[in-house]
């Protein structure tokens, strides 16, 4: 299963969070460029346990260093394919949260979900001399958010079955409960740090971005919000939209809905949309006019109901603009 996206919008383009991706394959770039130094680069930065925990280890580094490593580690990756899959977690889930609690809050609480999941790592690991790197505890925070904030959220996912692409939704509380039980079990038979995974700091993380979140909605803004979300106001919508057509009796026809911004709306866009009925799973381009009025109709002859007399009905989609 490959999950694309949430299903629902943020309404601002998420400045922060993009920032915090563009930073992490930065971080990335300068890992390639260590060469036969990246193993010393990585125990320098990223979160050693026994660096804290064994004396005669601590006194190879500074009081500057240690601190620093607490903070750093959570830039650093694996490899590719780890960055790739934390980068991708962060742009589904984040966006969200950012919207929520503003830009200024939202890097707060990234920055601190970071911080207490790589301490929930130190204690569970404390005599471990293997370096943790990686976004994935703070990540977890923002999902543990994220299932406070949208816990009806869907996540559409695409399972490809041969050459046919299947598109799901999996409720956001199933999704993510089923990734927290997940990590608890691993953790739970896993060995300190041998799996190479770091399990408790994932287990931190989800959890503190619960706490976190709730301390900090009760935190007065700034202001800074409110200067800043009328110049990142989103001018689109998603392009791939899944709808769900619904009809009624002997009417052949089936309706929807299909939703687009302000912006769009006065210029006019094009949509992939995706039409599930019975065990189908239909991709149309949808073309919607300039000058579109809420509450408009668009009609896509032949994809209604099949009828008996050999003729299809058509489907209605009902224009609905984003505010």
């Amino acid at each position: 299963m490959i999950p694309i996206r949430d299903t629902t919008p943020s309404a601002n383009v998420p400045f922060i969070n993009n920032s915090l991706i563009g930073i992490n394959i930065v971080f990335f770039l300068v890992q390639l460029s260590q060469g036969a130094d990246l193993d010393r680069f990585i125990y320098i930065y990223g979160l050693v346990p026994a660096r804290f925990s064994m004396p005669e280890i601590a006194a190879y580094f500074s009081s500057g260093q240690q601190l620093l490593s607490l903070f750093t580690f959570m830039f650093l990756h694996g490899g590719f394919w780890h960055l790739l899959g934390n980068m991708w977690s962060l742009y589904i889930f984040g966006d969200n949260v950012e919207d929520r609690l503003g830009p200024l809050r939202y890097l707060l609480f990234y920055l601190g979900c970071g911080w207490l999941s790589g301490l929930t790592h130190l204690f569970f690991n404390w005599q471990s001399n293997v370096p943790t790197i990686g976004a994935s505890g703070a990540i977890a925070g923002v999902m543990g958010a994220y299932f406070i904030l949208h816990p009806t959220s869907k996540i559409l996912t695409l399972i490809p079955i041969l050459f046919i692409p299947l598109f799901i939704e999996i409720p956001a509380y199933f999704f993510l409960g089923i990734w927290f039980v997940m990590q608890f079990l691993s953790a739970a038979g896993s060995h300190g740090a041998a799996s190479g995974i770091a399990w408790w700091a994932h287990i931190g993380g989800f959890v503190f971005g619960i706490i976190l979140l709730k301390l900090f909605l009760k935190l007065p803004t700034t202001g800074v919000s409110r200067k800043v979300r009328p110049l990142t106001a989103k001018r689109h919508s998603y392009r791939l939209q899944v709808i769900r057509p619904t009809g009624s009796g002997a009417d052949p026809n089936l309706y929807g809905t299909i939703y687009i911004t302000r912006h769009e709306a006065i210029l006019g866009t094009r949509k992939l949309v995706n039409i599930p009925w019975g065990f189908q799973k239909r991709l149309f381009r949808v073309s919607i006019p300039a000058n579109t009025q809420e509450g408009s109709r668009l009609r896509l002859k032949g994809l209604g109901k099949k009828m008996p007399v050999g003729r299809s009905g058509d489907l209605f989609l009902k224009v609905a603009i984003q505010t």
